[in-house]
């Protein structure tokens, strides 16, 4: 319908209408507000015509999820061994190293809290590839260094944390491991809630008490039979012959001597690692 036609048609019925008795200015405010509601009608949009070529309804969406891909391979040394609490065994490109942590002593496997900083240690590294920071050789052929745990951590420095380690103050002035140390004191925890806690490097200085073999029976043959033994206060063994591997690692004399002589005069024992079947 023409707009100008509804406007009038409107308009008309409000000045014909004797049952409203109302002045012009109301008549054209009433006109004016049925204007406007007239004029939102006839101007409401209407929906388009349906495009056959492009349909309102959504396309499923099939686009398959990308699997995760595993995680890459941490870079470095893998460790194989863990010998106690600060001594491992790295795999680099097919060769096992030896490592000793740099700084740090941790206590003797058989001394108290001996395993259990060993237990520590292995939980953290054993099996994970690891950074290793080189510092240098010691006489035992060993790399000294830090060893870096693949979240980031700090090998030397969570075993002096958790009280399974020394601050080894003779090799090393670092200022972290002293406080680490005395934040461990400090909280008793691992080793030093022992009231009486002894440092790894006084516990191999003991001796342990000597043991009297004059009397102690010996094998037959053994006034002839001669082995070997180490020349040196820490051994405690004799070898029945020189390629056995322990013997090859003694830095002192090997010294050659009856079987009965080894045990009765040098207090020694079979070794068990070459002992012959």
């Amino acid at each position: 319908m023409n707009k100008s036609i509804l406007y009038l048609l409107v308009f008309t019925s409000l000045l014909a209408t004797p049952a409203c008795k109302q002045d012009n200015e109301k008549a054209r405010e009433e006109f004016r507000r049925r204007r406007g509601a007239v004029e939102q009608t006839t101007t409401q949009p209407t929906a388009p015509a349906e495009d056959p070529a492009r349909p309102d309804v959504v396309p499923e969406d099939n686009t398959t999820a990308i699997p995760e891909t595993e995680a890459p391979t941490v870079p470095g040394d893998r460790v194989v061994g863990v010998k106690d609490g600060d001594t491992f065994e790295l795999l680099r490109n097919g060769q096992t190293i030896t490592v000793r942590l740099l700084g740090i002593d941790t206590p003797e496997k058989n001394q108290a809290y001996g395993q259990r900083a060993k237990q520590f240690a292995s939980d953290l590294a054993f099996g994970k590839n690891v950074r290793l920071i080189e510092h240098n050789k010691d006489r035992y052929g060993r790399t000294v260094g830090t060893i870096i745990l693949p979240d980031g951590r700090n090998l030397n420095e969570e075993l002096v944390r958790e009280g399974f380690a020394w601050h080894y103050t003779a090799y090393s002035k670092d200022k972290t491991l002293a406080n680490l140390e005395a934040d461990a004191r400090r909280f008793k925890r691992g080793l030093w809630q022992d009231p009486n806690p002894i440092a790894p490097w006084d516990f191999r200085k003991q001796k342990p008490a000597p043991v009297d073999n004059s009397k102690a029976p010996i094998p037959a043959g053994a006034t002839k039979r001669q082995v070997y033994l180490c020349d040196s206060s820490g051994s405690g063994v004799y070898h029945y012959n020189t390629n056995c591997s322990v013997l090859k690692r003694c830095k002192e004399q090997v010294v050659t001597v009856t079987e009965a002589a080894a045990i009765r005069e040098h207090n020694r024992r079979a070794d068990k690692t070459c002992s012959p079947k």
